[in-house]
């Protein structure tokens, strides 16, 4: 089975205030494959760095960047994985080369679209000890979100996509907050 682990919690801010976010960065290791999930935004590059060597791991140590959706809070850091192929909406890329990538990605991880916050939404639906998590973007922003989100690009889908991942997942890992249970499984 695979492990998941929150390297960073994510956050946003409430408009209350000035505004700062920080998408949460997952690690999935499956097998002898490392990834990273959402590297987006941080202060300084080496809290993620910091983070990995705490798992034993350098950024040449990451096969795959996963991207959920084409926010650059979500992807600004892809570049700090100089060895890693990148998964996103469009395939697998590896240099310049893009091949498709295939739903059921590897016996434990499945990736499903999952569009509504944007229409490139990804999520990953990994298989470990604990049950099935869903690392899923901003499809949750974190676990108490506000019902309307104002970025959505389609607000119906994510309705969709909402109650796809409710239905598929035991813990969900949402764009800007810690893993949660799901409490709907």
């Amino acid at each position: 089975m695979a492990e998941v682990k929150v390297l960073i919690e994510g956050y946003t801010s409430d408009g209350s205030e000035e505004e700062k976010t920080c998408a949460t960065v997952s690690l999935i290791k499956d097998g002898d494959l490392n990834i990273v999930v959402d590297p987006g935004v941080l202060e300084n590059q080496q809290i993620l760095i910091d983070a990995l060597n705490k798992e034993g791991l350098g950024v040449n140590d990451i096969d795959i960047v996963f991207i959920t959706h084409s926010h650059l809070d979500h992807y600004r850091n892809i570049g700090m994985f100089p060895m890693a192929k990148a998964l996103e909406y469009y395939g697998l890329w590896e240099g310049n080369i893009c091949e498709d990538w295939e739903e059921q990605f590897t016996d434990d991880i499945r990736i499903i679209k999952t569009p509504g916050h944007n229409y490139d939404g990804l999520t990953l639906l990994v298989k470990t000890n604990e049950g099935i998590v869903a690392i899923c973007g901003d499809v949750f922003w974190k676990e108490s979100l506000p019902k309307d989100d104002p970025y959505a690009s389609d607000k119906e889908e994510l309705e969709k996509s909402r109650k796809k991942v409710l239905e598929l997942a035991d813990y969900i890992i949402p764009g800007h907050a810690g893993m949660y249970k799901n409490v709907q499984s």
